[in-house]
């Protein structure tokens, strides 16, 4: 395998890592209202578990309020259910026509919680890209001993492994920061 392939496969599953971390933050409930709070809730929709954007409006008109428009009403009753036994800890009020979910404000030491969760999540990103890199770096190596690259083009692709684990690795400290400042804030 060429070391331009090597390093592009790195790169994408780096890329990936980030990106599951960024959604994973973007799920994490902070002190406001966000639709992504419950998007990915999944409602059991006439027999099939389908995730809650895909059968209703979500929005927030509020900084403390989640309102959730079914595209059909009949499905209010089993969205209202799929929100009681999710994880996010708040207990739906409908009228009948739409869901009300209010975000109440969290205390210092919840806060600080949720900061501690957020730098683990983020450490777990990091692990799964030095992953990448252990396996980018032993494909080099074997490609090393199969003759394809010459020993100081594998110095040079381990090298270049190793600036692309500190760009991600950077990408992950800024999420984590950003997300940190985020739920510590009122």
């Amino acid at each position: 395998m060429p070391v331009d392939d090597i390093l592009l496969d790195a790169e994408e599953r780096m890329e990936k890592s980030v990106g599951v971390l960024g959604n994973s933050l973007r799920a994490l409930r902070t002190g406001r209202a966000s639709p992504a709070l419950v998007e990915h809730i999944r409602v059991d929709y006439y027999g099939t578990p389908t995730p809650l954007r895909q059968i209703a409006n979500i929005g927030t008109p509020e900084p403390q309020l989640i309102v959730i428009r079914p595209f059909d009403p009949g499905s209010l009753k089993a969205i209202e259910k799929a929100i009681q036994q999710s994880d996010i800890g708040i207990n739906p009020q409908s009228d009948g026509k739409f869901i009300r979910l209010v975000i109440p404000p969290m205390s210092e030491e919840r806060r600080r919680q949720l900061a501690t969760q957020v730098k683990h999540m983020g450490e777990e990103a990091k692990v799964a890209i030095r992953n990448v890199r252990r396996d980018a770096n032993k494909a080099i190596e074997q490609a090393q001993k199969d003759g394809l690259i010459s020993e100081d083009e594998m110095y040079r692709a381990k090298e270049d492994v190793q600036e692309l684990t500190k760009q991600y690795e950077g990408k992950v400290d800024e999420l984590v920061k950003a997300k940190t400042e985020e739920v510590m804030t009122v």
